[in-house]
């Protein structure tokens, strides 16, 4: 049985992440379909379309910095092994 801490940390992460996730996708989104329709009119980046860069590139780059900070600052290590009466059970 999971304590009630566990479900807290865990639920708390969770949001975490899905908040990330929809930033990103708003990201992408934006910068993927909001650079332009006409590919005659295109500007590039290091020789890729600036759609391109910006969403698949530089918002990999971005979101995997983002996430690499909130899982240091805001993410706790948690015991999976069962604990009964304050003493951990070792397999």
């Amino acid at each position: 049985m999971a304590s009630k801490k566990f479900l807290q940390t865990t639920k708390r992460e969770t949001f975490i992440i899905i908040g990330l996730y929809l930033l990103f996708f708003f990201w992408w989104y934006m910068t993927a379909y909001g650079f332009g329709d006409d590919p005659s009119q295109y500007r590039y980046v290091f020789g890729f379309p600036e759609w391109f860069f910006y969403s698949c590139i530089a918002g990999y780059v971005g979101i995997s910095f983002i996430l690499w900070i909130v899982i240091r600052l805001f993410f706790k290590e948690l015991p999976l092994d069962e604990e009964r009466d304050g003493v951990r059970k070792d397999g």
